[in-house]
């Protein structure tokens, strides 16, 4: 059982920037970031936290991608207590007889979870400490309280940006949106998303990188990751899956369209993008494929979709993004995971057909990137992202990287697919350019 100290937060922005530089010190290292204020991101009620990090761990659970999810239930249920980590898009290969093969920069383990040290909690405005008491005293929470004040979160470190490239020309990306519209005439699948990856060699600082994207493109399910030389520095807006008591929802986004130059520009493509017959098909397959994966864990008839083609808007994008809810027993919370994994809004429909085609036509095995990372309370509630609009770094490889794609349908016309992947890759190739 742990026990709770209260933090004095005055500046919460300036609080925020300091427990990233706790990164520095703990490994491994969680902050999962809502950036939440008035005017942004309240998605539903299940949003309970404005921010959570976890500092250090006691315990841990690491797997490959045929056996993460039979670890991770033992350890899980063995725990009552909070628990941080993240399922890789690969661990598909344990949820279903489907194979990885190409090559992988970064490196993360398939799936990872740690019992943290420390979680610093902040609920409603107000911070806490959270700490176990048979390994930290509170002498020792109270001094890292004290200590927070002296953190510095900028750059610490000699940075040699990398010279991007993608695994890709323009016209090979678009040949391949070419003969996935003819797996899809033939009926092979109805929607696949596809990705690319932009990548490089050069040494970066990860935190300050992580709070510059929090500046340029600040998002409700943001989070900055460390374990060993691996890094994780996103602003994902999507939600993977979230329990609260019995009910889960899932959040799948499909459908964007760029900002405006002027406001009434702005407001023109927000409303375009509320009609578009296309991104309403793309979205509702989507749902429809979340609904089904949803329902092999339900309560009979508890399947429901709470918001179909909502549209929010972000600092770079206007994204639709539907809700779909359900009921299940919470003694099987880690089955409704796995039975929804990967999400449908990064494979498509049928999901195993698309995963196939996916193995077949990218060139780079995804790893963390379309995974989820979150976490479970000790209550056994848990929230995960969608690992997109996100950057991965290697450290000992001084390899980075991020993807970027989108839903492949029959409306699909290649070179508009391709001018949405550079709008969603702006941020990332924004903080990773920037001058000295």
């Amino acid at each position: 059982m742990r026990e709770s100290l209260p933090i004095q937060v005055d500046q919460p922005e300036m609080f925020r920037k300091q427990l990233t530089g706790l990164a520095r010190y703990f490994d491994p290292f969680v902050l999962l970031d809502s950036h939440r204020s008035p005017s942004t991101y309240r998605y539903t009620n299940h949003d309970r936290y404005d921010f959570l990090a976890a500092l250090g761990s006691v315990d841990q659970v690491q797997g490959g991608d045929q056996n993460g999810f039979a670890r991770l239930e033992p350890f899980a249920n063995s725990k009552a207590d909070w628990l941080f980590g993240y399922f890789g898009y690969d661990l598909k290969n344990e949820t279903e007889r489907l194979s990885s093969s190409h090559p992988d920069g970064i490196g993360f383990p398939a799936l990872y979870f740690f019992q943290p040290r420390y979680v610093i909690v902040s609920e409603g405005g107000s911070v806490r400490l959270e700490y176990l008491p048979q390994i930290t005293s509170r002498g020792e929470a109270h001094d890292l309280i004290q200590n927070l004040s002296s953190l510095e979160a900028g750059r610490q470190v000699d940075e040699r940006l990398p010279l991007l490239q993608s695994r890709m020309s323009r016209e090979e990306y678009l040949q391949t949106i070419r003969q996935l519209k003819a797996h899809i005439q033939r009926g092979d699948v109805y929607e696949v998303t596809y990705c690319q990856e932009y990548y490089g060699r050069g040494s970066i600082d990860p935190f300050q990188v992580y709070l510059n994207l929090g500046v340029y493109s600040p998002a409700p399910f943001s989070c900055l990751y460390r374990h060993g030389a691996h890094y994780l520095l996103s602003s994902s807006p999507e939600r993977f899956l979230s329990k609260s008591g019995s009910t889960v929802i899932s959040q799948p986004i499909k459908g964007t369209v760029g900002r405006g130059r002027t406001q009434d520009e702005d407001h023109r493509l927000r409303h375009q993008l509320g009609k578009d017959v296309k991104e309403q098909a793309e979205n509702v397959m989507i749902v429809d494929l979340v609904r089904n994966d949803l329902s092999r864990s339900a309560k009979m008839g508890s399947v429901s979709v709470e918001e179909l083609f909502g549209i929010y808007t972000f600092p770079q994008v206007h994204q639709m993004i539907s809700t779909v809810s359900a009921e299940i027993d919470p003694k099987n919370y880690l089955h409704c995971i796995r039975n929804a994994f990967p999400m449908g809004s990064m494979t498509g429909a049928p999901k195993v057909r698309a995963m196939q085609l996916i193995e077949k036509y990218e060139k780079t095995r995804r790893g963390l990137y379309s995974g989820a990372l979150g976490y479970f309370s000790p209550e056994k509630n848990f929230d995960f992202n969608v690992v997109i609009r996100s950057i991965l770094f290697n450290s000992d490889q001084n390899y980075v990287s991020f993807q970027v794609g989108g839903a492949i349908t029959s409306l699909s016309e290649p070179e508009k697919e391709y001018e949405e992947c550079q709008v969603k890759a702006r941020a990332m190739r924004k903080v990773l350019t920037r001058p000295h």
